[in-house]
């Protein structure tokens, strides 16, 4: 499979607060991942297997990509906070994990978090957040150059944007982009699922913000 070229950008403004208008800069820089399939990418997960991207479990398996989490006694690079939407990821990863019932019951056969922090930062958060899903390190970012991942760098520290991809038999379905409200995002993809296992219409595509409203 030939790689493709991340989507850099650099977006910065207050993240407590997040402007739509960063939030969509790089709006577009999804839009060649539906219909393309799972890379192969073996990646260390935190339940202690390894993850193939590309041996997916059939049905719809869940992979919330996400830029990094803190750790304890460790600062974030320079000028991170600064960075829309960068913060947020231990919000939404405990958002999961509250949420991971009743994303399984709407039908997620796999749910999963990834980044590109190595697997002791992985293990640290997923310990101590108590998540009930892997998390899977991807410090070389093997996936985001298969797939073409959007990513953003502060302070030298490349990581991913946060996206969401919905994959059905192996194959992206669907894609989350932007995730602006992170904190509640889990809740939006269980909303999607139910729809689509009750039929409905929330088919092959990904989300877009309305264009004069809010963007959750």
């Amino acid at each position: 499979m030939s790689e493709a070229e991340p989507v850099q950008a650099d977006v910065g403004g207050p993240t407590n607060t997040p402007d739509r208008h960063a939030l969509v800069a790089d709006d577009r820089a999804v839009d060649h991942l539906v219909g393309r399939a799972m890379p192969i990418a073996r990646l260390r997960a935190t339940d202690g297997s390894v993850v193939d991207l590309s041996d997916l479990p059939m049905g719809r398996t869940v992979v919330f990509v996400y830029p990094r989490t803190a750790r304890p006694g460790r600062p974030m690079p320079p000028g991170w906070d600064e960075v829309v939407g960068a913060r947020g990821c231990t919000a939404e990863l405990c958002g999961i994990r509250d949420f991971s019932t009743r994303l399984r019951d709407s039908g997620a056969a796999g749910i999963y978090g990834l980044s590109a922090q190595d697997a002791a930062y992985q293990s640290e958060a997923a310990a101590r957040l108590d998540l009930d899903y892997p998390l899977l390190a991807d410090p070389t970012r093997q996936v985001g150059r298969a797939l073409g991942l959007p990513t953003l760098t502060v302070s030298g520290t490349t990581a991913y944007r946060r996206l969401t991809l919905v994959a059905q038999d192996g194959v992206i379905e669907y894609v989350f982009h932007p995730v602006p409200a992170p904190e509640s995002h889990a809740e939006e993809v269980a909303r999607w699922l139910t729809a689509r296992r009750r039929g409905g219409r929330s088919g092959r595509g990904r989300s877009r913000p309305a264009p004069d409203g809010p963007t959750a």
